[in-house]
């Protein structure tokens, strides 16, 4: 087993260091920068895009109205100003002369067309949740753009950092432009090896300015630890979470390695489908959370890169975050109680909990490209197991654990969310009964009714009390179990300049980056 682990590592190493080498991947003399990355993009068409690798690709190939700053204000980008003209109605004037990569032009047709097609359920786009309260987008012209909402929406300008698409090659490529991306974004498209690698080349005519960079290839490295070991021996040039703990350790130390700390726009939780005929006992739920030793798990697999959690509220949302609110903590004289409650008990003395004859059995899903998250799943089902649960863990890739989720072919999985930029990009679409990530099935119409109220006002008391008030329902009715807040970690090559990390984990600080 070590052995067969050692030749994937060397192999890869090989095959990243080859990048440089083989013809056609020549550094250009602007300087080439290689990523490292955990999982490879299912997609590069930003409607489409539900994993982080997707949206740092996407990040550089597209811009989108704005762009969020290191403090998370929108900033304009494509649209280089807007207006509120009435609190249903925002309009967004577009930049002048910014072309496609093909050479066409960007025009309001092309804003409305992404927009539009976002909201087509039949596109099924992850992300439709955060724009149906836009009625209706309209060009008014070639240059300026209207959007008319159902009602106010304090989040909007937050989340028009969408990647614009060309109408045209949507049109001409069909399926194809998800893996044939064209954007206005600082750099453009050259070629996608999945699983392996996807190489970018600049922009010469970016609206910014040409990028620092000639080109930036992401290699596709799933193991946490030959990831570091790629930076370290200088074969890429900068990897980000997620990390293992013992890899960031050796990278502080490491002469040709900056890493930059900070607290990340991310959680890490336990998604629980309410659909399971036993998850969706409440009691099971708070059960399993009182199992859950979460100092121990973050102190011992985490190393206290992250922090523990107490509820779905994120210590980056100023205002609105409190440690007032807490979700069930580590008692087990309390789980085994509320299991005995929900009617689970050993009838037949085999130290396994049953009902009607039927044993109380769970399975726990999480990815295997992080190590983490397995020892965490690892650990669960032993304690589990000692509680009379009959638990086993199920390690797929994540491709595999993605399709369960959106197939509800899952009890309870170990996930994360990252670029939580708003209360309502870390709640709508996750608890709301018709939130198109609502994996879980959770259905709760105060929550529902909530959620829609915090949309509708910019009043920060009012958003705050909604928020605190749905994270109290949440805290209570367990449809997740946040474990931690995540860190966010960014290790580089020292010859890397111009690259300044942000804790929402964006990539679009790479046009002004270079590799001398």
């Amino acid at each position: 087993m070590i052995r067969r682990h050692l030749r994937r590592v060397l192999f890869l190493l090989l095959t990243v260091a080859l990048g440089s080498v083989l013809p056609g991947w020549a550094a250009p003399s602007g300087g080439t920068l290689r990523i490292g990355i955990d999982v490879d993009a299912g997609t590069l068409d930003p409607r489409l895009a539900n994993d982080t690798t997707a949206r740092r690709v996407i990040e550089q190939v597209y811009d989108g109205l704005i762009e969020l700053d290191p403090q998370l204000r929108p900033q304009p980008a494509l649209a280089e100003s807007w207006t509120q003209a009435s609190p249903t109605v925002w309009v967004f004037k577009l930049r002048k002369n910014v072309r496609f990569h093909d050479g066409t032009p960007l025009t309001a047709a092309d804003v409305v067309f992404t927009y539009t097609t976002i909201l087509d359920p039949a596109l099924r786009a992850p992300l439709r949740g955060l724009y149906t309260p836009i009625s209706r987008v309209e060009a008014t012209d070639d240059e300026t753009v209207r959007f008319t909402l159902t009602a106010p929406y304090a989040p909007l300008l937050k989340y028009a950092d969408m990647g614009i698409v060309s109408k045209a090659a949507v049109d001409r490529l069909g399926a194809d432009y998800a893996t044939h991306p064209l954007g206005t974004g600082p750099y453009k498209f050259v070629s996608w090896q999945r699983n392996s690698r996807i190489v970018l080349e600049a922009n010469a005519e970016y609206w910014k300015g040409s990028p620092h960079l000639s080109q930036v290839i992401f290699n596709i490295i799933p193991d946490n630890t030959t990831r570091a070991a790629a930076l370290e021996s200088g074969d890429v040039d900068l990897i980000h979470s997620p990390l293992s703990p013992q890899d960031v350790a050796r990278l502080r130390s490491a002469p040709r390695v900056a890493v930059t700390e900070m607290t990340g726009l991310g959680i890490t939780y336990l998604n629980m489908n309410m659909a399971d005929p036993v998850v969706r006992d409440v009691r099971i739920r708070r059960a399993l959370a009182s199992l859950i030793p979460q100092q121990t798990i973050v102190r011992q697999i985490y190393r206290e890169m992250d922090r523990p959690a107490t509820s779905v509220l994120l210590p980056a949302w100023a205002g609105v975050f409190t440690n007032d609110i807490v979700q069930p903590g580590h008692d087990i004289t309390r789980a085994k109680a509320l299991l005995a409650e929900a009617g689970w008990t050993d009838t037949n003395h085999d130290g396994v909990l049953d009902k009607d004859g039927q044993p109380l059995s769970l399975v726990i899903r999480t990815h295997s490209e992080d190590p983490n998250r397995i020892q965490v799943v690892e650990l669960l089902v032993s304690i589990l197991r000692s509680s009379g649960i009959d638990a086993r863990a199920e390690i797929t890739e994540f491709p595999a654990l993605v399709q369960a989720l959106l197939s509800g072919n899952y009890q309870v999985a170990l996930l994360g969310w990252l670029g939580l930029v708003d209360p309502d990009r870390g709640m709508y679409n996750q608890f709301h009964s018709k939130g198109s990530q609502n994996w879980e099935k959770y259905n709760n119409p105060r929550v529902d009714a909530l959620l829609d109220a915090g949309r509708q006002t910019s009043d920060p008391a009012d958003r705050t009390r909604t928020y605190r008030d749905v994270a109290r329902i949440i805290a209570s009715d367990l449809p997740y179990y946040v474990l931690t807040y995540q860190g966010y970690i960014v290790a580089l090559n020292r010859r890397v300049q111009g690259f300044v990390p942000i804790p929402n984990g964006s990539f679009r600080g790479l046009w002004a980056t270079s590799v001398p």
